[in-house]
């Protein structure tokens, strides 16, 4: 075999291995890290909203600088990690795309006026200055009402 036969079996072979790669990332992005996912709800996201909100019950245990790392000794909470303490005491689990997770973005999709200047929707409504614990508390309020009416529908036509 030649040097140039050899030189191109080995760039097609690293262009094919690009692909694949390429293909393999795409798919995970696609399936397991899709910002608008929404996956079923169910009983449990509706009590990890109840106990989100008992968590975050009192301005003292609001933390008001989210950096999305959740320490399991915290005394105070940021929105984030509130939903995501709940989580995993409900449920077990905590994942990042849960139906809770997912449909506390939307929430905030539809109430926060600075929505367009997030990078993160939870850790930058948390952050925001403009942000209340009132609007903390309606926050949660308006996520327990959203999850409930998906899971009268869902479970609507379910029986269809």
């Amino acid at each position: 075999m030649t040097k140039k036969t050899s030189a191109r079996i080995v760039t097609a072979s690293l262009m094919f291995a690009a692909v694949l790669i390429a293909q393999s990332l795409w798919g995970q992005t696609a399936r397991g890290d899709d910002p608008e996912a929404r996956p079923p709800v169910s009983k449990a996201d509706v009590r990890i909203v109840q106990r989100a909100r008992e968590i975050l019950n009192s301005p003292s245990h609001w933390n008001r600088t989210d950096t999305r790392k959740c320490p399991a000794e915290a005394k105070t909470f940021s929105l984030y990690c509130a939903l995501e303490k709940a989580t995993n005491e409900i449920s077990g689990k905590f994942e990042h795309r849960g139906a809770a997770m997912q449909e506390s973005r939307f929430v905030i999709d539809e109430i926060a006026l600075n929505r367009k200047n997030y990078g993160h929707r939870l850790k930058d409504y948390n952050n925001d200055p403009t942000t209340t614990f009132a609007d903390i508390q309606n926050f949660f309020r308006l996520l327990e009402e959203r999850i409930s009416k998906r899971l009268a529908e869902e479970s609507q036509s379910r029986n269809k």
